[in-house]
């Protein structure tokens, strides 16, 4: 005997059974095996077996269960406890179908250890890390994003992990606030958002993640509650109306900072705009730049205005005129024209970091989550300067996509999106108190209320005859003075494109050895890096 001979039995003497005595008597010994094998009751074995043997199918009803049966509803009923049990235990799952109808499956891991005669035993979640009960706590609110989990079950499978790991003080300190179930779990949810999605400000558009199907009339009460300021949470002051932009916005929520830094007191809290996207200014290496005369002029008056105390004076006078006092700066121009390294050196030079922002990052094909995206990292960048001795640099690299002009009567939902983004952040730059710095090599198709607000726009022009020497000689010091400004006058390259060439020039060098002729070499580097001059294939006759 094993587990799936007991169960392909029980399945085969229970069709059109009706779950008789009869049926109860021929199958009783396969149903003891079950019984003992798993510690379940008989009508819980008999159920679990009727769940296996459709668990290929990740919609099971219990209406065909009672078909197969040929059971009553009402008889079926009966064994509502017993499901529920089963699913409590990890032996199913339930979810909503989109008529908000409930269906069953069985997960994998069942599956597996009934196949190897095991009894099934549920990941040991005792004596997690806060980290590891984070990762535990997103895994069960994603299932229940996506349907894959009642919320009944949601509330059981999270009381149960806090229960196993009363040794965190983040446990310890949720439940001293001895709240009912569901201002609980809704706790649980507001610390999920901020510790595993970076989510500070939690709206109608999460809850609804939480609050689905069958439990859409809470929805209702929550919002109601939340956005009269009469939620238990609220009172309790353990959560607060969000402050944008100095004002209260009543649609928007978050922990108070005070709890924040009691409940989350094991973690390192990962903001949005990652470590990883900081550059540190000190690991920026030293880059010598040539410009045109204006530009010069103007990368060196941006960077005495950057200078420590010339920008505290600045700001400070700015500020008591009642004037905005965030620096919005421009970059535009032709790619490799120095723009980014620009950046680079500004803020090696002025001792500042940068916070710099994957724009395709920004963007989310969930409606609702771009625009989330987008203030997270304004409110990001606003923490960093409050904690900062000197404000970082917020870099909005290649942001072509984000500055261009505005679609007039957005019909389309990617269009409103692309809307809302840019509204969004015209209004923070409005109300900036730092330093922003964008990229762009289209700046013509950028929207005219973009260009109001950049306090600085510098045009980055390909180098001048002089500057495409010095930047020959820098790249490739062996160059002779005659060879340089023969490259320099034949090509009107880019620094960009003049660092391709002696990056080609070196790995070459490496590869193949120094060259007698260098200059030829690198006259055929440069030809094959104007894309122009290559020949293409006439198409036609």
């Amino acid at each position: 005997m094993d587990l799936l001979t007991a169960i392909e039995q029980i399945v085969e003497k229970a069709k059109d059974s009706k779950l008789s005595p009869e049926f109860y008597r021929k199958a009783s010994r396969y149903i003891k095996y079950v019984s003992d094998k798993l510690d379940l009751t008989k009508e819980q074995s008999v159920m679990l077996a009727l769940f296996v043997d459709n668990s290929d199918d990740d919609g099971i009803r219990l209406k065909d269960l009672s078909n197969f049966l040929k059971c009553s509803t009402a008889r079926f009923l009966r064994c509502s406890n017993e499901i529920d049990d089963l699913e409590k235990r990890g032996y199913i799952n339930s979810s909503l179908d989109y008529r908000d109808k409930k269906k069953y499956d069985v997960p994998l891991e069942v599956i597996e250890a009934i196949k190897k005669n095991e009894v099934y035993k549920p990941r040991d979640v005792h004596n997690l890390s806060c980290r590891q009960l984070f990762c535990e706590l997103d895994k069960i609110f994603e299932k229940r994003r996506h349907d894959n989990l009642t919320y009944e079950i949601t509330v059981e499978r999270i009381k149960r992990l806090l229960s196993c790991n009363q040794q965190l003080s983040f446990v310890n300190e949720v439940m001293m606030y001895a709240l009912e179930d569901d201002d609980l779990i809704l706790l649980i949810f507001f610390a999920h958002c901020f510790v595993n999605k970076h989510d500070n400000d939690i709206g109608n558009y999460d809850l609804e993640k939480l609050y689905r199907g069958d439990k859409k009339d809470l929805l209702s009460e929550v919002n109601s509650d939340l956005v009269s300021g009469e939620h238990e949470l609220q009172e309790r002051e353990i959560i607060e109306f969000s402050n944008v932009n100095g004002m209260i916005d009543r649609e928007l929520y978050h922990i108070k900072e005070d709890e924040k830094r009691n409940l989350f007191s094991e973690i390192e809290i990962i903001e949005r705009t990652r470590r990883e996207n900081e550059i540190q200014f000190d690991q920026i290496v030293a880059k010598e730049l040539y410009y045109n005369e204006m530009n010069q002029r103007q990368v060196s008056e941006l960077n005495q205005l950057l200078d420590n105390a010339n920008y505290q004076s600045i700001h400070s006078r700015l500020k008591s005129s009642g004037l905005r006092c965030g620096f919005t700066c421009l970059f535009y121009g032709g790619p490799g024209t120095g723009k980014t390294e620009t950046v680079y050196q500004l803020a090696r030079l002025t001792g500042r970091n940068i916070l710099q922002v994957n724009v395709t990052q920004i963007r989310s094909c969930w409606v609702g989550e771009s625009e989330k995206n987008i203030r997270a990292i304004f409110a990001s960048y606003r923490n960093r300067v409050s904690k900062a001795a000197k404000a970082p640099i917020l870099l909005f690299n290649e942001a072509d996509a984000i500055i261009n002009q505005r679609q007039e009567g957005a019909e389309r939902s990617v269009d409103k999106m692309e809307n809302s983004i840019q509204n969004i952040i015209l209004q923070e730059m409005e109300n900036l108190d730092g330093i922003l710095i964008a990229t762009t090599n289209l700046a013509q198709n950028m929207d005219k209320a973009f260009e109001r607000r950049f306090l600085y726009k510098i045009k980055f022009e390909k180098p001048t005859l002089e500057a495409r020497m010095h930047i020959w000689h820098e790249m490739i010091p062996t160059l002779s003075d005659a060879d340089t400004k023969t490259l320099a006058e034949k090509y009107d390259f880019s620094g960009g494109q003049i660092e391709n060439i002696a990056r080609h020039y070196a790995i070459s060098n490496i590869l193949y050895g120094d060259k007698a002729n260098n200059i030829e070499s690198l006259i055929s580097y440069c030809d094959n890096e104007r894309l122009e001059t290559k020949q293409t294939r006439k198409i036609g006759f």
